[in-house]
């Protein structure tokens, strides 16, 4: 229980009417919901208690949102800054930072760029390069890197956190200004309720200045509550978090279809906020595939890989989604994409990264003609591909739907999270069938249309490289029937029946059109654009061409044209332009070729060589 606030003096105002107004600013607002909820834990011990948090993500959508943010910390008693690496989140409000840095009772700076990371001021304890017995006493602290340390990056901070207030407990003077950074750090990385309420108090008890003075030494501060750095979570696990995989609640369906590792974010799961992860379990789980949704600290993922999704040295799971938005190891401010690769590739498994969009809420996003921000496309899309990850997705974020009191916390796109499961489901099933038996597309750029372009780039041989592939893949024991050579093969892919059909390659099946006008989902807004089913593009009329050539269980394709003849490439850039007849049906048959009109092309590559041999 919370020491009895003492009585004041008579004169004073009473310490429980007390203002204080503590001030958090962060990247985004994960965390909003903890906060609020940590306020309420305080009224009683603090009642004059203002905890507001101001999330930088939401300045773009809601510019009055900034200005509030700086007029808070005019008025703030304590700050705390937060993830604030990027300039377009922290310079917009660093001259407030700095104005207020010597008035407020305290500042606590961390893991953001250096311009706030120096406006850190705990009693004696400043980052700014003044006072250098407490800083050259941090550097000691911290020491060198052992060479050939097995730890991660990640654990060894989290290790020396963990080690450093014990080492200062004792130590007299500004030592213990640096010791209160680092339980702050303590505090706040591992932000629950209860953690989150702690270190407010903490920070009141020991920085409270000026009219707070007299709260000093007068509230009783539970320690860190300790989570598991690397731990698992699921909505059905006792207590939410644990580490033995054991007891991860199985699926209410077998899982009969593989295993998944789920990469979660930490600070989110010790924040209650995951209505978006609970979505995507359950999604998951209702086609049969058992998940096992882990987390590690420090931003380095790398050790919920070894210890949850690994046996031996050999993966325990078919594929792996990240749900973080971000690198596998390094997070939103930096990446070692080398680090990451060297993992990924050891765990030999498909490797997908999703993202909960941060910096605008899902109806923005939507609605909006650009998709992701710039910011949002770098971090949670580009830089993770560096690592490996493919097949980026939306499948969450804020949204102006959610109750008033969720209206800051992630929300799940349901949609978006159906397809992430089948996408998933099908690299899973892919995986655990026999290479002999998969079946792969390969589609050849086809630009500008019908002018004998087909399969050409720019000092690339592509039939040469395509030749090569398929001999590669043969040896690997996929069912593939490779030609006698590479001019065999673009023979049978160019040549091949096309001047049977009018067409400008080889016609390899012919979809119905009444196939395609019962299977086609956006059938109204094609035929706005091109006319009634099936167009005047790749076909006779009564069917839609799919052109190219099947060779064993391997389909070459030829890409269907974008746009117009004469406006090839209409599609990829005029807003809301729909693609043709041919071009939806021809990667819908890819994914499901039934229906189809015979398969005309099935002599195909016994005409060309009859052909080429006629010519030798």
């Amino acid at each position: 229980m919370p020491k009895p606030i003492l009585a004041a003096k008579k004169g004073q105002v009473p310490l429980a009417t007390t203002e204080v107004r503590v001030v958090m600013v962060s990247m985004d607002s994960h965390l909003a919901g903890t906060v609020d909820r940590a306020q309420a834990s305080l009224c009683g011990l603090l009642p004059g208690l203002t905890l507001s948090l101001h999330a930088a993500a939401e300045w773009n959508e809601d510019p009055k949102s900034l200005e509030r943010c700086r007029e808070d910390i005019a008025r703030a008693d304590l700050v705390i800054n937060t993830m604030l690496v990027m300039e377009e989140h922290y310079l917009p409000v660093l001259p407030a930072l700095q104005a207020r840095r010597d008035q407020c009772d305290a500042m606590v700076s961390c893991f953001s760029a250096g311009e706030v990371m120096k406006l850190t001021r705990l009693g004696g304890f400043k980052m700014d390069g003044t006072g250098g017995g407490p800083m050259a006493l941090l550097k000691r602290l911290r020491g060198k890197p052992k060479p050939n340390q097995q730890k991660t990056v990640g654990a060894q901070q989290m290790a020396m956190l963990r080690h450093i207030p014990k080492l200062l407990r004792f130590i007299p003077g500004t030592a213990q200004d640096v010791r209160a950074y680092f339980l702050a750090l303590q505090y706040w990385l591992a932000g629950s309720d209860e953690n989150v309420a702690a270190l407010v108090t903490y920070l009141v008890d020991r920085y409270a200045d000026g009219p707070r003075r007299a709260l000093r030494g007068t509230l009783k501060v539970p320690p860190p509550v300790e989570y598991p750095e690397v731990g698992l979570y699921h909505p059905r696990l006792k207590e939410r978090v644990g580490v033995d995989l054991a007891r991860l609640p199985m699926p209410a369906r077998p899982a009969r279809e593989g295993r998944v590792g789920l990469l979660l974010m930490r600070s989110y799961v010790l924040a209650g906020n995951t209505a978006h992860y609970d979505a995507v379990i359950a999604a998951f789980e209702d086609r049969g595939l058992q998940v096992v949704p882990a987390f590690a600290s420090g931003l380095d993922a790398r050790p919920a890989l070894e210890r949850f999704f690994t046996r031996d040295g050999r993966a325990t799971v078919d594929a792996v989604v990240s749900l973080t938005g971000f690198s596998l190891v390094g997070g939103p401010a930096y990446n070692d994409n080398q680090a990451a690769q060297e993992a990924l590739a050891a765990l030999d498994v498909p490797y997908l990264t999703t993202l909960a969009v941060e910096f605008q809420t899902l109806e923005q996003w939507q609605t909006s003609d650009q998709g992701l921000m710039p910011v949002e496309a770098t971090m949670m899309v580009a830089i993770p591909e560096l690592d490996g990850a493919t097949g980026p997705l939306v499948f969450g974020g804020r949204s102006n739907a959610a109750l008033p009191e969720q209206a800051r916390d992630m929300q799940p796109h349901m949609e978006r999270i159906e397809v992430l499961a089948e996408r998933v489901q099908r690299l899973v099933r892919l995986r655990q069938t026999p290479r002999a038996q998969r079946k792969v597309a390969v589609v050849l750029f086809n630009f500008p249309p019908n002018a004998g372009n087909t399969g050409t780039a720019a000092y690339l041989s592509v039939f040469a490289s395509l030749y090569n592939t398929l001999t590669e893949m043969k040896a690997a024991g996929y069912g593939v029937e490779v030609p006698e050579s590479v001019d065999v093969l673009r023979e049978a892919i160019i040549n091949g029946n096309a001047a049977r059909y009018g067409a400008h390659a080889n016609v390899h099946a012919r979809v119905r059109t009444d196939d395609h006008v019962r299977r086609e989902k956006w059938l109204r807004e094609i035929e706005q654009q091109w006319g009634p089913a099936p167009g005047r593009l790749q076909t006779d009329g009564g069917s839609l061409f799919v052109l190219g050539e099947s060779f064993g269980n391997v389909f070459v394709g030829v890409q269907p044209a974008f746009g117009y003849e004469g406006d090839p490439m209409r599609l990829q850039f005029e807003k809301g332009f729909t693609p043709t007849h041919a071009f939806s049906a021809f990667y819908r048959w890819q994914r499901c070729p039934v229906n189809v009109i015979g398969k005309p092309s099935t002599l195909a590559l016994a005409r060309v060589r009859r052909a080429l041999a006629r010519q030798v």
